[in-house]
């Protein structure tokens, strides 16, 4: 974060004259993630679930917060992004209704038609984390007030197809694993099936014996499919 917030708009290059003084104007960073799908899958929780949401949103809402925490910090150095001033009023109200949902508070937001989607803390596993994205919340007000940020935007929800692949991730994004079974291609020709290695780190963590571990995934592998396996499922 600190070499990416000092360095941004000196270094870089542009595909357009326009583009490029944005960025400096305004410092935008994309800090993201990989593999949340991934993790959600290893702890045993449903994707499309209160408690997946919940960890998914603790996890965002510290990693953003930090991240603008940090912007001011290096704001106090060196100074605030250019565009700054015409922007505080309007940045600062953004921050606090952040700070807001991190909390978990269903009113009090500044200038919004829409309320947003607080935080679900109570819903969270990991109340330790869900407590620490809200206090990022309240440093990065904090110090925002006294410094303004380095800048305008620090993270970015990013399908980070690529990277993830290279990170060895078993998901890429935010997104949930497209399937269970995967093909892959045989340097001699020809492929063969693997499964995704988190399923059976899932399927310990909800209960299942080696032995059920073992034929559900011959049966996924099998059939492509978790539809009618030999085994009774059982639902978390």
């Amino acid at each position: 974060m600190d070499i990416g917030a000092r360095n941004l708009g000196a270094d870089a290059q542009f595909p357009s004259e326009k583009i490029a003084e944005l960025s400096y104007r305004y410092r935008t960073l994309g800090l993201g993630y990989a593999n949340i799908g991934g993790l959600l899958m290893s702890l045993g929780l449903p994707y499309d679930s209160d408690e997946g949401r919940a960890l998914c949103g603790a996890i965002t809402a510290l990693m953003t917060g930090t991240s603008y925490a940090t912007s001011a910090e290096i704001a106090s150095e060196l100074g605030p992004f250019p565009g700054y001033a015409d922007n505080a009023d309007h940045m600062l109200r953004v921050i606090r209704n952040h700070r807001r949902a991190a909390w978990g508070e269903d009113d009090g937001y500044e200038g919004l038609k829409t309320r947003p989607v607080p935080l679900d803390i109570e819903c969270c596993q990991d109340q330790a984390l869900a407590v620490a994205a809200g206090a990022a919340w309240d440093r990065a007000l904090e110090l925002g007030e006294m410094h303004g940020y380095r800048n305008a935007q620090s993270t970015v929800i990013a399908p980070t197809g690529t990277i993830g692949l290279v990170m060895d991730c078993d998901t890429t994004g935010i997104e949930p694993d497209f399937a269970l079974v995967k093909f892959k291609k045989l340097a001699g020709g020809g492929y063969f099936k693997i499964i995704n290695r988190i399923v059976p780190q899932a399927l310990d963590v909800l209960g299942y014996e080696a032995d059920e571990v073992r034929d559900i995934i011959n049966y996924a592998v099998g059939h492509g499919t978790l539809l009618r396996p030999r085994i009774s499922i059982m639902i978390a």
